[in-house]
């Protein structure tokens, strides 16, 4: 016969186990979700690529440019894969998840592009990282909030103020 102890450690141990399975599989959804980014962006379909976010999904581009819902996340990609993005390439490098709730997870994105034209006076992206606030809801799992940042290889901090150079007479 089980005593109530033992009882109490197995139920506990199912949940967890549970809950572990239902973790692996909420990562491997919002992994394929950050597949379907790369595919809607390549395609340069700005109403899919508008469709990942949920209706009041917010968008901050590498420009520190705010677009909020998913209307404007559609109108302003279409205007974008018409000049800026229309022989761009998306790939998405590597993506970490970071499951808060069983509803609410946090992704970073490192993602590379390639054939993009730069925004006046700036460079065209190449590589970055977004940072990604998913909820999921009937529909799977949707994009809340984007942060999306260009990234350059990362170098020590400087120990100390630049050398002064002594004058040349």
């Amino acid at each position: 016969m089980i005593d109530l102890r033992s009882l109490a450690l197995l139920l506990g141990f199912l949940l967890f186990a549970s809950r572990a399975g239902a973790q692996a599989t909420d990562i491997v959804a919002i992994r394929a979700l950050q597949d379907e980014q790369a595919a809607a962006w390549n395609r340069h379909d700005a109403r899919a690529y508008a469709r990942l976010f949920s209706e009041d999904g917010e968008v901050v581009n590498v420009q520190g440019w705010w677009w909020k819902g998913r209307k404007e996340i559609e109108q302003k990609l279409t205007q974008a894969f018409a000049f800026v993005f229309a022989e761009s390439r998306l790939s998405i490098v590597d993506v970490h998840v970071r499951v808060l709730t069983p509803d609410y997870a946090l992704a970073h994105v490192l993602w590379k592009m390639e054939g993009a034209k730069g925004p006046p006076g700036g460079p065209p992206p190449r590589e970055g990282i977004q940072l990604q606030v998913l909820r999921k809801g009937e529909d799977g799992w949707r994009i809340v909030s984007f942060q999306n940042t260009n990234s350059t290889p990362e170098v020590p901090f400087p120990k100390g103020p630049p050398s002064a150079t002594p004058a040349r007479p």
